[in-house]
């Protein structure tokens, strides 16, 4: 029988992680081959999309491989204007406009090129349906609850509205909020009794802030 009383714990990251900001952009680059399939009467069915991002000091790698429309082939890659653009817009709506990560600055590398014949072959669609393939496939688990208003488990969801607060106060320039920078991380500890959540016993916030006077005591008043 499973425990009923226990305390569970949930981590978020903010956008400005560096695990969300390749997210961020890796979307921006669905959404930009989509928009664009759209516009020239491709099939979205017919569209592919493989694409991984990685981030370092003031760079951002994009590699992978896509079948997308025309307009944004070429000489067997991509034309890389429109994907740079993608993550400059991405970083910047982000709040980055730091001496190491600037979406002005950073040197974007598209390493993007067209979806080889072999995994094309696997992944579209056969004369047998049942012998479809996929490109990626994974384990995951999730459930709705009545816990809380989004019908998520009490945990994530207020570590991920923590997060959100934080990142409203910053872009609004709200106070000393202006001053914090987009990296942040949050942790909450929720205590369940018979299954349902009576308490936080615990919460962790940090953040990246901008301005290197600031002591402990100061971030604290500030988030």
């Amino acid at each position: 029988m499973a425990r009923q009383s226990y305390q569970f714990t949930s981590e978020s990251v903010s956008e400005g992680h560096p695990d969300k900001v390749c997210d961020r952009i890796s979307d921006e680059i669905v959404d930009l081959i989509y928009r664009e399939a759209g516009k020239a009467g491709m099939s979205p069915w017919d569209v592919r999309v493989a694409c991984e991002t990685l981030t370092t000091t003031n760079k951002v790698v994009i590699a992978g491989e896509v079948r997308a429309p025309e307009a944004l082939m070429a000489n067997g890659g991509v034309e890389p204007a429109p994907f740079v653009d993608a993550a400059r817009n991405a970083i910047r709506d982000i709040g980055y406009e730091q001496d190491g990560f600037h979406w002005e600055t950073a040197e974007i590398d598209v390493l993007l090129h067209g979806q080889s014949a072999d995994i094309a072959q696997g992944v579209d669609q056969a004369a047998d349906a049942n012998a479809e393939g996929a490109g990626d496939q994974g384990i995951m688990f999730g459930f709705a609850c009545r816990e809380t208003e989004a019908l998520m488990p009490a945990p994530i969801y207020y570590s991920h509205r923590i997060l959100k607060d934080l990142a409203d106060a910053r872009h609004a320039g709200a106070g000393d909020a202006g001053s914090l920078g987009p990296d942040a991380k949050s942790q909450v500890t929720v205590r369940y009794e018979n299954g349902r959540p009576t308490e936080v016993t615990s919460i962790v916030l940090s953040t990246q802030h901008l301005d290197p006077s600031w002591d402990s005591a100061k971030v604290r008043a500030v988030v």
